[in-house]
């Protein structure tokens, strides 16, 4: 379930990664790589009266998992980011509660 909204990242870059980055989140949360979605957003910046780039910012919605899996996560998230010659990503986390979290209308 861990679901990856990315703005400021071209979507074939991402496409680039995808497969051995879930591969490697999904051993750290012990779930398979479907239980992932990785969502590139399409935005413009604007900064200064002018249109600039967007700011690399992931944000990740998930179930709890700890701090040490978060900052594991991260870690993860940023290396392969970097790896696609982009200087630096910021990321936040937004944790859903599993009592306000509805699948086709039932929650879990």
């Amino acid at each position: 379930m861990p679901q990856l909204i990315v703005r400021g990242i071209q979507a074939e870059k991402l496409a680039a990664i995808s497969e051995p980055l879930l591969e490697e989140l999904a051993v750290l949360c012990g779930c398979g790589t479907d239980n992932f979605t990785i969502e590139c957003l399409h935005t413009t910046g604007v900064f200064g009266g002018k249109v600039v780039e967007s700011y690399p910012f992931i944000e990740v919605a998930w179930f709890e998992r700890g701090q040490e899996t978060r900052d594991q996560f991260a870690e993860i998230v940023t290396k392969y980011i970097l790896s696609l010659d982009i200087p630096e990503v910021e990321m936040a986390f937004i944790t859903y509660q599993k009592e306000s979290y509805y699948a086709n209308g039932k929650h879990f």
